[in-house]
Parts: C-alpha cells; structure tokens; sequence
C-alpha cells in the first residue's frame, strides 16, 4: 500500500517536496496510462553557437535548395543525430 500524498499549500511547497521524495512510494507507477497533452509546447532557449564560416554557408545553401531557414535545418540535423546515439547507447 503506497504513502498517502500529503495536501500541498502551494505549488513551491510540492515541487520542494517531490524534489526531496521518491514518488515510487507514494504511486503504484505499474498502474499509470500515457497521456497526451497537445496543447504544451515545449520551451526553447537561444544559444550562440559558433561554426566555420564554410560550414554556415554550405548549411544555408543545403537549406536554400530544400527551401527551409537554415536554422530549422540545424535542429533538424541535431534531432536526426541525437536520436540515432541515443538509440545507438540503448541497444
């Protein structure tokens, strides 16, 4: 029988409390459903990033001819590159 949760004043007093708890005491996770939320957006951060010269143009010809920014390539090419090495780490 898990712990029962306690009742939380505020959201900083839960977040502190979650961020000091192991939540596998308090919750059954064997009983948990996967939910979809479509309405969150996940936050993004401006970084500066430094390339070569020769690397941001021939990035910004590869993504002229595909007519897309060339920054929206970048993520693409990031996204395509984290998730083949982190599948490549899980198997």
């Amino acid at each position: 029988m898990p712990k029962s949760i306690p009742e939380f004043e505020n959201e900083n007093d839960e977040r502190a409390f979650w961020a000091t708890h192991d939540s596998t005491e308090y919750m059954d996770w064997s009983q948990a459903e996967q939910v979809i939320l479509p309405n969150l957006k996940p936050a993004n951060k401006a970084i500066s990033l430094r390339i070569s010269e020769t690397m941001l143009n021939e990035l910004k010809l590869i993504a002229n001819r595909m007519d897309v920014p060339y920054q929206s390539l970048m993520k693409v090419y990031l996204r395509e590159r984290i998730d083949r090495d982190l599948k490549r780490r899980v198997a």
